[in-house]
Order: structure tokens, then C-alpha cells, then sequence
């Protein structure tokens, strides 16, 4: 349980902790963004639209943030599209499905804006199931980001995530 945990309006002035293990190498945690390899999420989406994703090096497990040489990790930014709330879940649907995409769910984090609602168990609903439960803020409201971590690379096909190599390819020596 983190400091932002225990006590919610502090997430105006401090960022959540990410686990730099889950996410691409040079990823930082801002008040109402994640900033990877110097690019904004939020600014990517501006651009982008959503869903999208940003691809980097993963990083070497347990070293604090050394990217890996042959590894690769994602990160997908989706739209929260509805949300259900019942005495003890919240249910989200979102703009993209995750299909068989290894997205690292308890690493969610809301882009866009700062909430000091405290977190709730929530669950990702596809086609009226449940395909993933994540620690969400009470607050989560249709038009907000999400940034989920993901190892390796992935792709938008017809708004579901497509999973690719986790292996970083070296495109440099190919275009000789």
C-alpha cells in the first residue's frame, strides 16, 4: 500500500508509484500523466487518438530501470467508454479489447487528470464478461485515459490488441 493509497488528496501534488519493472525503460509517473522515453501519453493521444500504443525497451528485471538489449514492453492508452457501478465493483468497458494481450492490469494508470477518490476493484467488461479486474479510482468516468503497462509489443487491428514479438529487433543493421 503506497503514501497515495492511504491518503488520496495527495495525488494532486504527487504522482503514483509505477513499478519500473512492468514498464518501457525511461517511464515516469506525473501527476496526471506517464511520460515514456520523454513522450507524454497524453500528447501521444493528442495526436493519436485513442486506442494507441508506445513501444520501448523493457527493462532488466530488479535493476531499477536498465533497459534491456533484446526485450521489448508496451505501453496501450485506452478510452473508458462506460461505466457501471454496483455496491462492490465498478465495471469500465473500453475502446479497444485486450484479446490475448499480456497487459499488466494492476499497473493501470489514469491519464488526463488527477483523482483523489480512493482506489476500487474494477473489472474491464468485453461483450458482457469479465476479462480483467484492475485497482481503479471510484471516480473512473466515460472519456477518461488509461495507460496499461504490456511485455512486449502489441498493435491495434480493428480496435483489439494484437500481440507481437517480445524480442527488440534491431532495425539499423537491416537497412544496410
Amino acid at each position: 500500500m503506497t503514501l497515495t493509497d492511504q491518503l488520496p488528496s495527495l495525488r494532486r501534488t504527487l504522482p503514483d508509484p509505477i513499478a519500473l519493472d512492468a514498464w518501457p525503460e525511461d517511464t515516469r509517473a506525473r501527476i496526471d500523466d506517464v511520460v515514456v522515453g520523454g513522450l507524454s501519453l497524453r500528447a501521444v493521444v493528442a495526436v493519436t487518438g485513442t486506442p494507441c500504443v508506445h513501444a520501448g525497451a523493457a527493462v532488466v528485471p530488479g535493476t531499477g530501470g536498465v533497459p534491456s538489449p533484446d526485450r521489448v514492453a508496451s505501453v496501450v492508452v485506452a478510452m473508458v467508454v462506460a461505466v457501471t457501478s454496483t455496491e462492490d465493483l465498478v465495471g469500465i468497458a473500453l475502446d479497444v479489447d485486450a484479446g490475448d494481450a499480456p497487459l499488466d492490469w494492476a499497473e493501470t494508470r489514469l491519464v488526463g487528470r488527477a483523482s483523489t477518490a480512493r482506489r476500487r476493484r474494477s473489472a474491464v467488461v468485453r461483450d458482457g464478461r469479465i476479462v480483467a479486474t484492475a485497482p481503479l479510482v471510484a471516480d473512473v468516468a466515460p472519456g477518461d485515459l488509461l495507460a496499461i503497462p504490456c511485455a512486449g509489443s502489441v498493435h491495434v487491428r480493428a480496435g483489439v490488441l494484437v500481440p507481437g514479438s517480445a524480442e527488440r529487433v534491431d532495425w539499423l543493421p537491416l537497412l544496410r
